[in-house]
C-alpha cells in the first residue's frame, strides 16, 4: 500500500520473482479494481468481480467515490474473496493494493479486511511504500511520514514501511539517507521552515514534535536492481509475521508427464 506512483506494483513484481527464484510458493491478489497490466498474472483479481471502468460508467462515480464503491461492494461479496483465498491458506500471498490512500487512513474499510484475513487464518503484515523522490522537499517527506503513521494506527496490524526507488537516489543524497529512513524531526524545524511563512513554524514544531514523540515509523530501503536489499525487506516481513515458524513440510507439485509417461 502507499500513495499512487510509489512503487507498490513494482515491489509486488520484485517480491514475486524473489519468492519464486527462493522455490517459495506465492501468489499475487489484485485488490485493485482499476489495475491494467501486471508482470505476473494475479491468481486472484477483484476485476473478476467488479471493476472500477463498470462503475464510473454505470454510476456515474469518480475515480475515487468508484473505488471505494468497488471496496464496499467486495465487503458485501466476501464469500467470493473466501473462496478464493481457501486454496492458497497455506501459501504466501502478495495483496497489491490500490494508490488510494484513503483507504489506508481515513476509512475503516482495509482495516476491516485485514481482519477478516485473520479470522481465516492467515498472518498478516502491512508494506507501506513511500518512493525516494519524496526527500527532495522535505514539508512533502514529513506529509508521507505522517500518512504512514495515520496507516499503522488504522490498520492495528504488523507493519514495515519501505522507501522505494532507492536506485534512483543521487550519489549525492546517499550519505544523507540515515535522517529519512529513522525520520529525524530537526529536518522539519530546520528545512521547511526555511520555505515557509512563520506564522506555520509552529506547526512545524509540533509535527516535528509529534514524530519524534510516537517514533513509530522507520523506513528499510529497496533498490529493486539489489537481491540483497530484495531480500533484506522480505526478511523484515517475513519475521513481522513469523513466517516459515508453522510451516509443514510439503510435496513438491506433480511434474507434467512425458510422452512416455515418465
Amino acid at each position: 500500500m502507499g500513495p499512487a506512483g510509489s512503487g507498490k506494483s513494482t515491489y509486488c513484481q520484485s517480491m514475486m520473482q524473489h519468492c519464486e527464484a527462493a522455490k517459495r510458493r506465492v501468489h499475487l491478489v489484485n485488490l485493485d479494481p482499476a489495475a491494467e497490466r501486471f508482470e505476473y498474472p494475479p491468481t486472484v483479481d477483484i476485476r473478476e468481480l467488479i471493476t472500477l471502468e463498470d462503475v464510473m460508467e454505470e454510476l456515474g462515480y469518480g475515480p475515487n467515490g468508484g473505488l471505494i464503491y468497488c471496496f464496499e461492494f467486495l465487503m458485501d461479496n466476501l464469500d467470493w474473496l473466501e473462496e478464493q483465498l481457501g486454496d492458497y491458506e497455506d501459501d504466501y500471498l502478495i495483496l497489491d493494493c490500490p494508490g488510494q490512500i484513503e483507504l489506508y487512513t481515513h476509512i475503516p474499510i482495509m482495516r476491516r479486511m485485514a481482519r477478516l484475513l485473520q479470522q481465516w487464518n492467515f498472518q498478516v503484515v502491512g508494506v507501506y511504500c513511500l518512493e525516494s523522490q519524496f526527500i527532495e522537499d522535505t514539508a512533502k517527506y514529513f506529509a508521507g511520514v505522517m500518512s504512514a503513521t495515520a496507516a499503522m494506527s488504522m490498520l492495528e496490524i504488523p507493519h514495515i514501511n519501505v522507501m522505494t526507488k532507492m536506485d534512483l537516489v543521487s550519489d549525492a543524497l546517499k550519505d544523507k539517507m540515515d535522517r529519512y529512513f529513522d525520520p529525524d524531526p530537526l529536518l522539519l524545524a530546520e528545512d521547511a521552515n526555511k520555505g515557509t511563512s512563520s506564522r506555520f513554524h509552529e506547526l512545524n514544531q509540533a509535527i516535528a514534535t509529534l514524530v519524534d514523540e510516537f517514533s513509530m515509523v522507520s523506513f528499510l530501503p529497496l533498490n529493486i536492481r539489489d537481491e540483497d536489499s530484495i531480500a533484506y525487506v522480505l526478511s523484515h516481513a517475513d519475521n513481522a509475521i513469523q513466517w516459515g515458524e508453522d510451516q509443514e513440510p510439503k510435496e513438491p507439485n506433480d511434474e507434467i508427464e512425458g510422452p512416455d509417461g515418465e
